[in-house]
């Protein structure tokens, strides 16, 4: 298919399986890998892996990074340590012979559909030019017009696919630029192709055996059957290009309106990774010697050698950044939209491997990032690669050997959230961990829109088949008006019976397509419930509790219930609530102010400076009891990263409570004694 204009020159592979990372620097030891089987598995469920210090720092990871896990059939033991064939290569062996199976499928039926064309094309001018054959007859019409009539049926599709082909051909060399039309042509191109072929088949049933043949009352009736059954046909056909088309609409209007924004952030995200694993563009010479220990090379060259690198990968590998973020939502087209979810759907997080031990003559790796580990050791490496040898952070001057200084101004501020203008290696983990578990919620919430599309499609057709089954009696006249009745009897059962279901189902088309509330990954709150959407389909969505409970609901349900949203909502408040003593002077009150003020200005990557501390009551003229409303610089998506700022909050308070000696005393109480003698 042709690449649209705005994601050049990205070629995802999908044939290459992914790598074993190498040198990622991170050892997980398993006593043995449970079956894929033995357990449900969650998408969003597993146990994150902390990320402390001790394992960041360059003595605790090791050289060898390798996890035994079911879902990592790439990642084995060495070949031959027990006597058993390697698992890649029994896996590579496998999915060549499937494609060469599918290879030899192919060619087969290409070979019997031309052999076939050419047989019958044959026959067809043997009729029409041989004496002895003009005059032969099958019901009064000469044998030439049977021929003509195989001709279409067996071989119209392997001729309409040529016209196809050069009709796209055409479309492509005048619309090249016009995405929306490429897009809608290579969706509706089967669907067209087999239109065509059914009217070239009811032309020639009509006007060269219908018209040419002396027609008893008997044989009348059965050319009118066969010829309102291909009239049916082509209708059916007619009706399911409707039915793709509108499809399409839905398909490509709904990617557009509600994941544009993520998929934008997220190839631009992957784009930075690729970018800092890969080589630096602009590093002086004297580094590059170091690293590349024994090979000596001048200055200039290597400079234009890192740049050439840069600028091959980023014309290999990416979509164009700079039109990426010139795309708007409202102007994005179909086809440039289908591409971008390709891209999300083939292609993993990845990075490059840049390690310059590349003196044996190895290619830079591509290592695709599938669980928070691998995230972990991506981070390590990156780190590594750009930070000076023995320096703790990343600054400006290092990310600027990796890209320009448009990139660079945006890039820093987004890893630098706390505006230190230094990166530290755990600033840049949780940055890369966060990123990967954007994407992983970004496919699985395309995944499942894409299944929720075809099932929805299989409803379509299902309701397509049965008017179109109607449409055929009514046509060749089966169904008479007995018939009809009867079946009329039978669709107001059905209505009574499946009326409920039927709106029901309506009822979640509506929740999934038109209302969706949420996607894949986001933090909901439903039934005072605080759950993350694991999966969406139809009829059902399917949500992961605090505990990693599963919980299903009918979609129809959902749609009648107040769903709050964490994912979709701006920088969200919290509330402190906090007693003192009524005792408690006025100059303490107002200084607890200032240090509350104080603190929050002094994180400003966690909280706005906008806050309020208010008085909500008097208690028994004893104690007064205190809010303190504040802003985070987040909603409640990472509601852990939540839950850690609010502790840090707290504990300040705290801290400031004492060096104010701000305190609460209960009231005196009475205190009766009794004896145990009376």
């Amino acid at each position: 298919s042709c690449p649209s204009p705005e994601i050049s020159g990205f070629c995802p592979s999908p044939i290459h399986p992914p790598r074993t990372p190498r040198n990622l620097n991170l050892t997980r030891v398993k006593s043995f890998s449970r079956s894929v089987h033995s357990k449900p598995k969650s998408r969003f469920g597993e146990q994150s892996i902390p990320i402390e210090s001790t394992i960041l720092e360059d003595g605790a990871l090791v050289e060898d990074y390798a996890i035994a896990s079911p879902k990592t059939p790439f990642i084995s033991s060495p070949p031959g340590r027990f006597g058993e064939l390697d698992e890649d290569e029994e896996i590579y062996m496998k999915i060549r012979c499937r494609r060469k199976i599918r290879f030899w499928n192919v060619k087969t039926r290409v070979l019997i559909e031309w052999l076939l064309f050419l047989f019958i094309m044959g026959c067809l001018v043997v009729s029409l030019t041989v004496d002895k054959f003009k005059n032969w007859r099958i019901w009064d019409l000469r044998i030439w017009r049977w021929f003509m009539l195989v001709l279409v049926t067996c071989s119209g599709l392997l001729f309409t696919e040529w016209v196809m082909r050069f009709v796209v051909l055409l479309i492509e060399l005048n619309y090249l630029l016009r995405k929306k039309v490429l897009y809608f042509v290579y969706g509706l191109k089967k669907s067209v192709q087999v239109c065509i072929w059914l009217a070239l088949v009811l032309l020639n049933w009509v006007f060269l055996i219908e018209e040419g043949v002396k027609q008893s009352r008997v044989e009348a009736r059965i050319l009118s059957f066969i010829t309102w059954t291909i009239a049916s046909l082509l209708i059916g056909a007619f009706f399911w290009l409707l039915k793709t088309l509108l499809l399409k609409i839905l398909a490509s209007s709904f990617h557009v309106n509600t994941f544009f924004d993520r998929i934008q952030d997220s190839i631009f995200h992957q784009y930075i990774l690729m970018t800092l694993s890969g080589p630096p563009f602009m590093e002086p010479a004297n580094i590059v010697v170091d690293k590349i220990g024994s090979m000596s090379k001048s200055n200039s060259y290597i400079a234009r050698k890192g740049k050439e690198d840069m600028e091959n990968l980023k014309r290999k590998e990416f979509i164009d950044i700079n039109k990426l973020h010139q795309m708007k939502q409202n102007k994005v087209s179909a086809w440039t939209m289908k591409m971008l979810v390709d891209v999300i759907h083939n292609s993993g997080l990845t990075t490059l491997s840049n390690e310059i031990d590349e003196i044996n003559g190895d290619e830079e790796m591509d290592k695709e990032i599938t669980n928070e580990e691998e995230a972990i050791a991506a981070a390590y490496h990156i780190f590594r690669h750009i930070a000076q040898p023995g320096s703790k952070y990343i600054d400006e001057l290092d990310l600027s050997r990796f890209m320009i200084k448009e990139e660079l101004e945006i890039v820093f501020p987004m890893i630098d959230v706390a505006e230190t203008g230094r990166i530290d290696r755990k600033t840049l983990t949780d940055w890369v961990v966060k990123v990967y578990k954007g994407r992983k919620a970004l496919a699985h919430a395309l995944t499942d829109t894409k299944t929720a599309v075809k099932q929805l499609n299989k409803l379509v057709t299902g309701i397509l088949i049965v008017i179109m089954i109607v449409l055929w009696l009514s046509l060749t006249g089966i169904a008479t008006t007995k018939v009809l009745v009867l079946l009329s009897s039978q669709l107001v059962l059905s209505v009574f019976v499946f009326g409920n279901t039927c709106k029901t189902i309506f009822e979640a088309i509506i929740f999934v397509f038109v209302m969706h509330p949420f996607d894949v990954g986001d933090r909901c709150v439903i039934d005072g419930v605080q759950m993350i959407v694991e999966e969406m389909n139809i009829l059902t969505t399917v949500f992961l509790r605090y505990d990693n409970e599963k919980i299903y609901y009918p979609n129809s349900v959902l749609s009648a219930k107040p769903i709050s949203n964490f994912y979709r909502s701006p920088d969200m408040g919290d509330l402190v609530e906090f007693s003192i003593d009524f005792k408690t002077p006025l100059e303490k009150i107002g200084a607890l102010k200032e240090k509350i003020k104080m603190y929050l200005m002094n994180n400003p990557q966690h909280w706005h400076p906008n806050h309020n501390v208010v008085v909500k009551e008097i208690v028994n003229v004893n104690k007064i009891k205190m809010g303190l409303y504040i802003n985070h610089t987040m909603n409640f998506q990472d509601y852990g990263e939540k839950s850690r700022r609010k502790t840090q909050m707290i504990l300040e308070m705290k801290r400031i409570f004492e060096e104010l000696n701000i305190r609460y005393d209960l009231l005196p109480q009475q205190v009766h004694l009794l004896d145990k003698d009376h």
